[in-house]
């Protein structure tokens, strides 16, 4: 248990379940069609960078916070210790490298820990030396009074997971949850016939948007007429995804593999190769690993993607809004886009690490590929 409250903690899944403050509904109808919706709606913004579109067309007036530059931007972070985060504060901290208006870039590493995460916000207003707090929570209900303090004193922006009020300038994020786990199913439905088998993966009970992945792309599955032949749990690791894959090739046959993270989905590609057996339909994420393995088997598959580029957004929000420039709000909703086989190309890059995160917008970034552990 203590390894998957490090992994929860480590990507900042919010843990649900009983007796956990804030435990929320990880099967809303309502929810589900509004994200399925935003999935194929027209972006609006700049054409080709999907870290500065927005989906919903509502816009907050910011004029109160307009102040003289260059400014002190503080970020309060849940963590740097997982691949994706990693790949995102890379992109944050390369975003504030392009902005004269920023002085200074404060960072504060909550390492995973709530209480850190509340101290290290104590801190920053305590200093009296930001001009605006950018948040990426911890975990949800723990932080939402930390962040309430702080809308008291000075603009406030949350990204990635949101805190249970209305108080920041804007939410930032992706789709979600339901969103990633529609794309995949509905690519499984779209490619195997009525009755097929279909084996699930998932990391880990009682996480939010790993819950919603999972109750949309079941509801998806189900609706097809699919057969689910079993959703286990792989806790994230290599060897175990792999034993489980060939522990169902031994029970029968597997016509498409969905997973709710990619993280290991070379490893369940790999059952498939080591006992011979044909590669099915399968559903990854934007890893390039698993990207270079589905160009290399020429796989049917599909890439949903939790994009690592909405780590940029937040610094532009944080520029526009000191200087009072209006911004999607209450929330900024990002394009959640997938690979598919028809740009698959063009986000392969065998120059970067296996564990980069091909759907970052940062392949055009002064420092790229070096600054993401990449070589020319």
């Amino acid at each position: 248990m203590r390894k998957l409250l490090t992994y929860a903690l480590a990507t900042g899944m919010v843990l649900a379940g009983p007796g956990v403050a804030g435990a929320q509904n990880f099967d809303d109808p309502e929810e589900f069609a509004r994200q399925m919706d935003q999935l194929s709606m027209e972006p609006m913004g700049p054409e080709g960078k999907p870290w500065e579109q927005y989906l919903v067309d509502q816009m907050g007036d910011t004029a109160q916070y307009a102040s003289e530059g260059p400014h002190t931007i503080c970020f309060s972070n849940a963590g740097v210790n997982n691949p994706w985060r990693v790949v995102g504060y890379t992109n944050m901290t390369e975003e504030v490298a392009l902005h004269d208006e920023i002085g200074e870039f404060i960072h504060v590493d909550a390492e995973g820990s709530d209480d850190k995460q509340i101290a290290d916000i104590a801190d920053l207003l305590a200093s009296g030396d930001c001009d605006l707090l950018i948040v990426s929570p911890n975990t949800t209900a723990a932080l939402t009074p930390a962040v309430e303090d702080a809308c008291e004193q000075l603009p406030v922006i949350v990204f990635d997971r949101g805190v249970q009020t209305d108080c920041p300038v804007t939410f930032i994020h992706p789709v979600g949850g339901y969103g990633f786990g529609i794309q995949g199913a509905q690519f499984i439905a779209d490619n195997v016939d009525e009755g097929a088998n279909v084996l699930m993966l998932r990391i880990l009970p009682g996480v939010d948007v790993l819950e919603t992945r999972y109750s949309a792309g079941r509801r998806i599955l189900d609706e097809a007429g699919l057969n689910v032949v079993g959703a286990e749990f792989t806790d994230g690791d290599n060897a175990n995804t792999k034993s489980i894959v060939e522990d169902y090739l031994q029970r029968g046959s597997i016509d498409a593999v969905w997973m709710d993270a990619g993280a290991t989905a070379v490893a369940a590609v790999e059952a498939f190769e080591d006992g011979g057996y044909d590669i099915p339909v399968f559903v990854g994420e934007d890893q390039q690993d698993f990207l270079q393995k589905w160009n290399d088997l020429d796989m049917t598959a599909i890439a949903p993607t939790y994009p690592s580029y909405q780590w940029r957004t937040p610094i532009i929000a944080a520029v526009r809004v000191l200087s009072g420039e209006a911004v999607p709000a209450p929330e900024w909703v990002l394009p959640q886009p997938a690979i598919t086989q028809e740009n698959l190309n063009s986000f392969i890059d065998p120059n970067m690490p296996p564990l980069h995160y091909a759907m970052c917008g940062c392949d055009e970034m002064d420092n790229y590929p070096q600054a993401w552990g990449g070589v020319e």
